[in-house]
């Protein structure tokens, strides 16, 4: 049974752990009023501002400060929540906290004030998780996307996505109780229809999610190619400063070097790696092992060439870029060419890490990549995570199935892979979420929310 059904109390610190101006505790639960008043509050008007010395078991001022009331159904969590606003002492507030346990409140858990919300329904999952991705967000457009997940920007879609499923379900179970009769004189014209729109709409969301993750977890780019041709240094003149060793000696960098950068407000996660060529040593051939399994997990692969024989280059690493969901090569050392490169494919940059020329083109295409091509002034972004993106394929994928099942008339299995979609998206909301998924979820939160 959980702790919302058994009425316990919880109390954390809210604000950050560090000294400041002013620091806050929250208490939720059917004791906060109790313990407000116990502690040396006035009687407290729901939703108003009072003054108070908040006070130890003898009496003592621990503190002053202010002391709101948010009665239940109407707060956060959707229980009687107190909230105490004193100085922002770390030694005062552990006090306070420690004197609101020994009035029976229990010192809450990482996320288990959003998580109450979500329990008592005043958030759903994907907006839960949408305060989180507010509070860690590194720049603007970042906290918009959070911002609008929050208020139910992507819950809402989902939600649109899903009520078709729930039309087309009733419709093909409908049409079971007619097994003798054929789908199409049973409308099945108009459920296919609606099936096409459905993976539509499924479609751009995905687009639109895959975005919203790598807006808030960043792009994750692997730097490949052959040896010598400036792996290394391009990280060096992303990260602007020598993350990598650069030398002349082919097989320098023999294992990834991870480094998080970021880039006019793009997270990158760049890994350099070994450089790719038949032959090298045992330590060579592990680097160059590790480097194409890194492959597999990139959003990105950044080739890196040698502008004066970038064939020989893409001979070299064969077809390991191909692994990446996407290639972007680069024809580095394009300064010791007699002239600067100006045929290049769209999908090719020439620059010189060494002089730094061509690397704000590098930067615009990477901004474009991480954002699928729509621009960083989209009204319509949101915030979402990877086990979202998961939930949009595996609904994809049952979705394809069932279009499969009724072109074959088999409407049972058709019907049983549209439910399986439906509640693919259910675990997006948590309409359809295990509770061990939950406890996952709410554990990488801050204390006090």
């Amino acid at each position: 049974m959980s702790d919302v059904s058994t009425g316990q109390t919880i109390v954390a610190i809210a604000s950050g752990a560090a000294a400041g101006g002013v620091g806050m505790l929250r208490v939720s639960g059917p004791q906060s009023l109790r313990i407000a008043v116990a502690l040396g509050c006035p009687q407290l008007k729901p939703r108003h501002a009072h003054y108070a010395r908040f006070r130890d078991a003898a009496g003592e001022v621990i503190d002053d400060g202010i002391a709101l009331y948010f009665p239940g159904p109407r707060s956060f969590t959707g229980e009687d929540v107190v909230e105490l606003q004193g100085h922002g002492s770390p030694v005062v507030l552990r006090q306070l906290l420690a004197r609101c346990i020994e009035l029976g409140a229990r010192q809450a858990r990482a996320g288990e004030f959003s998580e109450r919300a979500f329990l008592n329904g005043k958030l759903d999952l994907a907006q839960a998780e949408a305060i989180a991705d507010l509070i860690a967000a590194g720049d603007v457009r970042a906290a918009r996307a959070a911002r609008r997940s929050l208020d139910g920007v992507f819950s809402r879609r989902v939600e649109g996505v899903g009520e078709q499923l729930v039309r087309l379900r009733i419709h093909v179970e409908a049409a079971i109780d007619f097994a003798d009769e054929p789908l199409d004189t049973l409308g099945g014209a108009q459920v296919r229809a609606g099936i096409e729109q459905a993976k539509a709409l499924l479609a751009q969301l995905r687009i639109d999610a895959e975005r919203g993750r790598k807006l808030r977890d960043g792009l994750h780019a692997v730097l490949i190619g052959p040896p010598n041709a400036g792996k290394s240094s391009l990280l060096n003149a992303l990260a602007g400063s020598e993350r990598a060793i650069v030398t002349d000696i082919a097989g320098t960098t023999r294992d990834t070097l991870r480094e998080t950068i970021r880039i006019d407000g793009l997270e990158l996660e760049l890994v350099d790696t070994a450089g790719l060529r038949e032959g090298g040593d045992a330590i060579e051939r592990e680097g160059m092992r590790r480097a194409r399994a890194e492959m597999q997990r990139a959003d990105l692969a950044i080739v890196v060439l040698d502008a004066r024989d970038p064939e020989a280059g893409r001979a070299a690493i064969g077809d390991a870029a191909a692994q990446a969901a996407r290639q972007l090569w680069i024809h580095n050392k394009s300064d010791l060419l007699p002239q600067w490169p100006q045929d290049l494919s769209e999908d090719s940059i020439a620059l010189s890490a060494a002089n730094g020329q061509g690397l704000e083109q590098l930067h615009a295409r990477l901004r474009e990549i991480a954002s699928h091509g729509a621009g960083e002034g989209m009204q319509g972004e949101f915030s979402a995570r990877l086990r979202h993106v998961e939930a949009l394929v595996l609904a994809s994928e049952h979705l394809d199935a069932a279009d499969g099942q009724l072109h074959y008339d088999q409407l049972e299995l058709a019907a049983e892979e549209l439910r399986l979609a439906h509640d693919a998206l259910g675990e997006i909301t948590g309409r359809m979420t295990a509770d061990d998924l939950l406890g996952r979820i709410f554990s990488s939160f801050c204390i006090g929310k």
